[in-house]
């Protein structure tokens, strides 16, 4: 059982930044594939980035390659969002998933974090 809990958003104007956290419990989060996700007002969630157990494999969406980076800490079991450059259309509440392979599904989310970016 991996329980994920979500910080760092806020509102922040264009061009700033901010860096997402997200704490996991349980033993074995050193083992779990991490992604980020999002959702607008009326709009889908959609895949942000994610991360490998290890670190050593990491993809992010084309609509924040180079200004989003996601990595983790294993000792400190939490993964970040490093978020530069952030524009309007960034705003969304912001969840953390956590899957026990890349090649099954998220099964553990966390509650999310409003990020609002201002023009």
């Amino acid at each position: 059982q991996v329980q994920l809990v979500e910080s760092g958003g806020g509102l922040v104007q264009a061009g700033g930044s901010l860096r997402l956290s997200c704490a996991a419990s349980g033993r074995t989060f050193s083992s779990y594939t991490m992604g980020w996700f999002r959702q607008a007002p009326g709009k889908e969630r959609e895949f942000v980035a994610v991360i490998s157990w290890g670190g050593g494999a990491r993809r992010v969406a084309n609509s924040v390659k180079g200004r989003f980076t996601i990595s983790r800490d294993n000792a400190k079991n939490t993964v970040y969002l490093q978020m530069n450059s952030l524009r309007p259309e960034d705003t969304a509440v912001y969840y953390c998933a956590a899957k026990p392979s890349d090649y099954t599904e998220y099964n553990y989310w966390g509650q999310g974090t409003q990020v609002t970016v201002s023009s």
